[in-house]
């Protein structure tokens, strides 16, 4: 468990008190399972272990957008919404989440390993602020054709290679990029006659000339 932000810092003996008093357990959820909504799941917070889970916004007339995706090591939870829309998150994959109850931490906030915890907590919200600017920085680009380039170009650097795997499905990309999929995919076929990108189901290739 020492490998996860989290528990960084824990002996083994802070791990088993961990553990018992904020009565951590596992759970496994199958593909398109909803593992958590903050209209229900008020009081945990979710580490993700196996496979790759979606953060979906659901306004007020049913319509969702994906807001991230999560991957192995990242956490999530209810407490981080402070809007009035709903919030899952819905497995994308098999997945090992692992529960644990929030509010329990303010019973023991003078104990060593509570306090080593709730500072890990701290640096794993810093790195989801990051992430989340990182989205908004592709949200505000104006066009479709440059919110996908910037939407590249960032799992360029993030997979340190040219040709670049979506993590999305089409419809899930549209949603995540807030445009429409049809739009999309015209946009996309004209980067690809343009010689700009190569396409190979989820599998782009960014061309420099």
């Amino acid at each position: 468990m020492a490998n996860y932000q989290l528990f960084k810092g824990l002996t083994e003996q802070e791990l088993k008190s961990l553990y018992k008093y904020l009565n951590v357990n596992d759970r496994i959820f199958k593909k398109n399972m909803t593992i958590m909504s903050n209209l229900s799941n008020t009081n945990e917070i979710g580490l993700l272990k196996k496979g790759t889970a979606l953060l979906i916004k659901i306004d007020y007339n049913g319509n969702r957008s994906i807001v991230s995706l999560l991957k192995k090591g990242e956490i999530f939870g209810s407490f981080l919404n402070t809007g009035n829309e709903e919030l899952i998150v819905q497995s994308n994959d098999n997945c090992e989440i692992l529960f644990l109850e929030f509010n329990s931490l303010f019973k023991y906030s003078k104990s060593e390993w509570c306090q080593k915890f709730i500072n890990n907590l701290f640096y794993a919200l810093f790195d989801k602020i990051n992430s989340s600017n990182k989205r908004i920085e592709v949200l505000i680009k104006k066009t479709i054709r440059e919110r996908l380039i910037d939407y590249f170009q960032s799992l360029q650097k993030e997979q340190a290679s040219n040709v670049i795997k979506i993590p999305f499905s089409k419809t899930e990309l549209a949603e995540y990029l807030a445009i429409d999929r049809t739009a999309m995919m015209r946009e996309i076929k004209k980067l690809k006659e343009e010689g700009f990108i190569e396409v190979d189901n989820r599998k782009i290739t960014l061309i420099y000339r």
